[in-house]
């Protein structure tokens, strides 16, 4: 059986994964699938399609372009969430800042460099006309738990983390919600490591078939949105509305958006050029 390892963050929108796998659906077809999960995000998957711990991940597109584009051998073959990631603006429940022009110039937690915490808060800081140079801090927290103590504690003023995620920790009186702040892109992509694509290609297109198999109906499955709530620890109303705009995608991100993405990420200097449509991805 043909043993692959794939990573992604354990949120709800990855549950098709979780479906697919606790059905055996991959043993089925011969291959064994491994699930492991990556808190820390986009910036810890990074790292580990670098250091060939996992064949696949489930990333944020704005992550995985600009690693690819700093030498990461690995290329993207699917969009596997269409519609924006929505960021949650957080801040401690004591904090003093009551809006998010009030974080102008104070310390965004993020999980790591190159993460989508720390890409987010210069689209952020666009959005709001502040001065990248000056206006941006940066504390490196590692992921929720890390925030958790880094905005309670002070070592950190904001934290921006998908907001449906962070809804039961603002519903406990940990952080508040300020703002939000939307991709201006589809937020999830499927990344391969080139060797394995060049040497599994028909491993791999069962894998998305699968997938794209549930994901597809993944909406009209019999009460999907008690599943998730219960799985996530999320209120009822919140995973309705979470359901509501969020699309999965069963094709490859096209050119266009490909271009754009970089175009908005040159303009910030989070990327250091723009490089063509078949440097970022491949289609299976």
């Amino acid at each position: 059986m043909k043993k692959v390892t794939i990573g992604g963050v354990p949120e709800h929108f990855n549950l098709p994964w979780y479906l697919t796998l606790k059905n055996g659906e991959y043993k089925q077809k011969g291959i064994n699938l491994r699930w492991k999960d990556y808190p820390g995000g986009t910036g810890a998957m990074c790292k580990a399609l670098r250091e060939k711990e996992i064949d696949i991940a489930i990333i944020l597109t704005e992550g995985i372009i600009k690693d690819i584009i700093e030498g990461n051998p690995s290329k993207i073959v699917q969009t596997f969430v269409q519609s924006p990631l929505n960021w949650g603006i957080h801040v401690a429940h004591h904090s003093p800042y009551k809006t998010v022009k009030d974080l102008k110039g104070t310390k965004a937690a993020i999980s790591r460099y190159g993460s989508g915490s720390h890409l987010m808060a210069y689209i952020n800081a666009e959005n709001h006309h502040w001065d990248i140079e000056n206006d941006l801090n940066f504390e490196v927290i590692k992921d929720l738990d890390g925030a958790i103590e880094g905005l309670t504690n002070g070592s950190a003023d904001y934290f921006m983390w998908e907001k449906f995620t962070t809804k039961p920790i603002v519903d406990q009186g940990i952080f508040r919600n300020i703002g939000n702040c939307p991709t201006p892109w589809p937020c999830f992509v499927i990344a391969v490591r080139e060797d394995f694509i060049e040497n599994n290609k028909e491993d791999l297109k069962t894998i998305l078939n699968i997938i794209n198999t549930t994901t597809a109906d993944f909406k009209s499955i019999p009460n999907i949105d008690k599943t998730i709530a219960n799985r996530y620890e999320q209120e009822l109303e919140d995973v309705r509305e979470w359901l509501n705009i969020t699309e999965w995608s069963q094709s490859l991100i096209d050119e266009e958006t490909v271009m754009n993405t970089q175009k908005e990420l040159r303009a910030l200097n989070i990327i250091s050029e723009i490089v063509s449509y078949d440097k970022l991805t491949f289609k299976i």
